[in-house]
């Protein structure tokens, strides 16, 4: 191998829900790593509501939460139908269209959202509709199960695959930049690496932030 030849890649599933701006600050702390490091996100899905509404069964959720949760399937849906139609290379630019609406703009309660983010990656917005349909639920649940049934269902979004563990988190705000990215994802890298290693945590003490 000489200095010019490029490093091969590595993987990471990242599971998201749309819904989700803790996952959605570590996406884009991901979408830093990929400059740096050389490593490459592998996009998925899974779904708070069928976390909380099913597997969890609803059970310590406020009326507020409850209803919200049953809101995120739309997003998810949208992701799902999506896959479906054009493949699942095109999750990695419609979650960037669908967050930085939800997230970086603070639209969530605009219905134009869904249908501008199918725009922004070439699809029709007529997909936009399979946020109202359970067509594609059997398909995020089988996403889901791929990281939930390693995981636990005692953690939430976001959940990376690094080099054969799958982990909770990072749980951070702001999304690091630059090298500072890259230096959290080499000890995460470690941490992945460790035998027996389950937890490590704190209080969060800000709220998230999208600069």
């Amino acid at each position: 191998m000489t200095a010019d030849t490029p490093l091969e890649r590595e993987e990471v599933p990242f599971w998201f829900d749309p819904l989700c701006p803790w996952a959605w600050i570590t996406s884009r702390w991901l979408r830093e790593v990929e400059q740096v490091r050389p490593v490459r996100a592998d996009w998925r899905i899974m779904s708070l509501a069928y976390l909380n509404l099913e597997q969890r069964e609803g059970k310590g959720l406020s009326e507020d939460y409850r209803a919200l949760m049953e809101r995120a399937w739309g997003p998810v849906r949208v992701c799902a139908a999506a896959v479906e139609h054009a493949g699942p290379q095109v999750l990695g630019g419609l979650y960037t269209a669908i967050g930085l609406r939800l997230h970086n703009q603070r639209r969530r309660d605009d219905p134009a959202v869904l249908p501008e983010a199918l725009a922004d990656v070439g699809l029709s917005a007529s997909l936009a509709a399979a946020a109202a349909s359970t067509e594609f639920d059997q398909q995020i649940k089988r996403s889901h199960h791929e990281a939930f049934d390693e995981v636990g269902l005692d953690v939430g979004t976001p959940v990376l695959r690094i080099r054969g563990t799958a982990l909770f988190g990072p749980v951070i705000t702001p999304a690091p930049r630059g090298e500072s990215a890259g230096r959290l994802w080499d000890g995460l890298a470690l941490i992945a690496e460790t035998d027996g290693f389950f937890e490590l945590k704190r209080t969060r003490t800000r709220k998230a932030s999208f600069e």
